[in-house]
């Protein structure tokens, strides 16, 4: 942050829910935030899953900052026990945020380019006297600039989904059969998407809560009326072990764990078969006939209709290339940061201290927040993204030693990840049900991480 700009708002990409925390943080330090929103509501990302019911409740999904803003308008907390859908989050938390912050979010605004004002990311002379300038592209077309003290990227992974090859790019055959794949947990509520899928064999592709939705939800369609013949092959990267359906019962978050457990009865119930250990190469396709999945190795599965790619999300990082960021080269997090969250190395969930320190970056002033901040690693959660940008706001504000207190407690999986088991299929199935982690812990954000069963 240049001391040279302090008229000039600090700019925030994002209306979603790290996004409007970081504005309602700096609102309560005093410092003027402009939020660019490329939807045309708050939260816009999060409306696309309108219809998946969040694992945190309403009392870990609503960030304290925020919520002092709303008092005064009358507004009413959700009750903190009960899970919130996408949908009810955005309508009934995020837009009224939004609407409080009033001016200061602009909707329609796509940020296309961050860069210092006169300085490419080569020049040094005076680079951090000078403002930050965003420019932007209007939903009509027309490109926009406004200058800032400082930039918080807030904009979040959802738009840029990973594909379904196992070497991290597109299978061969993957962009064109786009007609038969999905990159999203389908909402099989709607009529249309439920017809896509009744009674047809599906591919899911994934390990994480979102492929064990999809999975539960296809498993529901199939005992459901007109739903007979529903199907789902179930592609994971490794072995199934005592860790693959999550924390179950052992998970603080229980609607977490819960997920992990519909899975596993879908599997077991004979809604779903598990093929393990396959990278996908390519997709096979006779004219409109069904899809055949083709392995690195060389396997061919059965064919299926449809495909639904859940392998997790990437950051777009090509609008900040004028920036000198610190990015791990394998994460794709801030280079602080990574090692705290990298799921190679991480065994029993822990998640370490983290604020502004580990969200810095050579260019100093600017801020990758939110699931942003995380670059591919899996582990996000929506609390972890308010305490970040607490942490961020009062170091804006000069406030260091707030900054530095990061105070957060956060709930344990109660499985191990296990170190380097992320990605080895023969090494994940040696795991047992127990592991070092079986019995559940709470991490103190601020402290030393707990020690579990000699993890």
């Amino acid at each position: 942050m240049s001391e040279n700009t302090p008229e000039l708002p600090v700019v925030v990409i994002g209306a979603g829910p790290v996004g409007l925390a970081a504005a309602a943080h700096l609102v309560d330090r005093g410092l003027d935030p402009l939020v660019l929103e490329a939807g045309t509501t708050a939260g816009s990302a999060v409306r696309e899953w309108a219809h998946v019911r969040l694992f945190s409740r309403w009392g870990e999904v609503v960030d304290p900052a925020a919520e002092k803003l709303l008092a005064p308008t009358g507004w009413v907390k959700p009750a903190e026990d009960t899970y919130p859908s996408g949908g009810a989050w955005a309508a009934l938390y995020l837009q009224p945020l939004a609407d409080v912050l009033g001016g200061q979010v602009r909707y329609g605004a796509r940020v296309t380019g961050v860069s210092r004002t006169g300085r490419d990311r080569i020049v040094d002379a005076d680079r951090e006297t000078q403002p930050f300038v965003v420019h932007y592209e209007n939903a009509d077309g027309r490109e926009q600039r406004v200058l800032a003290r400082a930039v918080i990227d807030a904009s979040g992974t959802w738009s840029t989904p990973s594909p379904a090859g196992g070497s991290g790019l597109a299978a061969l055959g993957e962009k064109a059969s786009a007609d038969r794949i999905t990159y999203r947990v389908p909402d099989l509520k709607d009529p249309a998407v439920r017809a896509r899928y009744a009674g047809k064999r599906t591919a899911v592709i994934g390990s994480g809560a979102s492929a064990f939705t999809a999975l539960a939800y296809l498993a529901d369609l199939a005992k459901s009326e007109n739903g007979q013949g529903t199907h789902a092959t179930w592609i994971l990267r490794r072995g199934i072990s005592g860790s693959t359906f999550g924390g179950g019962e052992a998970d603080q978050l229980p609607a977490r764990g819960a997920l992990g457990l519909a899975a596993k009865a879908a599997v077991d119930g004979g809604y779903a078969d598990a093929v393990t250990g396959f990278r996908t190469d390519s997709f096979e396709r006779d004219g409109d006939g069904p899809l055949v999945l083709v392995g690195e190795d060389g396997r061919r599965l059965d064919p299926v209709d449809e495909v639904i790619v859940l392998t997790g999300f990437r950051p777009d990082l090509t609008f900040l290339d004028e920036l000198r960021l610190g990015l791990d080269e394998r994460l794709q997090a801030p280079v602080e940061l990574a090692p705290l969250i990298d799921p190679n190395q991480h065994s029993c969930g822990t998640v370490y201290p983290h604020g502004v320190n580990e969200l810095s970056h050579p260019e100093k002033g600017v801020y990758l927040v939110g699931m942003k901040s995380y670059g591919r690693a899996p582990t996000f959660l929506a609390m972890t993204g308010y305490e970040q940008v607490r942490s961020v706001a009062a170091h804006l504000a000069g406030d260091q030693e707030a900054a530095e207190r990061v105070e957060l407690t956060l709930p344990e999986t109660g499985v191990c990840g296990g170190a380097g088991l992320f990605d080895q299929p023969e090494a994940a199935a040696e795991e047992t049900g127990g592991g070092c982690c079986a019995a559940p812990a709470t991490l103190t954000i601020g402290a030393a991480p707990a020690s579990v069963g000699g993890c």
